[in-house]
């Protein structure tokens, strides 16, 4: 059985002039794009499968990460369905000298495990730490009306 702690991903994406939009600073689409690819690595452990996105439900952009500054992707798959992960997804912006930190967007998505192009059942997902319950429990008490 995958626990919560195998599925947690950290991921660091440096912003470039062609990631910026007209302000100088990370294109929403970049950001999403990030954060689906990550999403997706965190699925992929919890399913041990491949997984395709099925949704993303309430992207909130906070804040910009500003050309220069490192774009921080962190998720965890936090329940499982029959074919189906859920994923919390937040990413913050780093100062890259410092390593100062500030939250900047955040996002729950749903994978399906497939196998052969077609949905496929994926395992429990065990919380085997107070930390991992922790986690699993605010983000299925903030996680969008499903």
């Amino acid at each position: 059985m995958p626990t919560i702690a195998e599925t947690h991903i950290i991921n660091r994406e440096r912003v470039q002039p062609t990631h910026a939009n007209n302000y100088q600073s990370a294109h929403g689409g970049i950001v999403m794009k990030w954060m689906d690819e990550i999403g997706a690595m965190s699925a992929m452990r919890a399913a041990r499968e491949s997984c395709v996105t099925a949704q993303m439900s309430r992207v909130d952009f906070e804040r910009p990460i500003p050309i220069g500054d490192t774009a921080l992707i962190d998720s965890y798959a936090y329940a499982t369905g029959r074919t189906s992960v859920r994923v919390r997804i937040e990413v913050a912006r780093e100062e890259p000298h410092t390593g100062e930190t500030e939250e900047t967007t955040s996002a729950y998505a749903t994978f399906v495990a497939v196998d052969d192009g077609k949905p496929t059942p994926v395992p429990e997902l065990a919380a085997e730490s107070e930390e991992c319950k922790r986690l699993r429990e605010t983000a299925l008490a903030e996680e969008p009306d499903r």
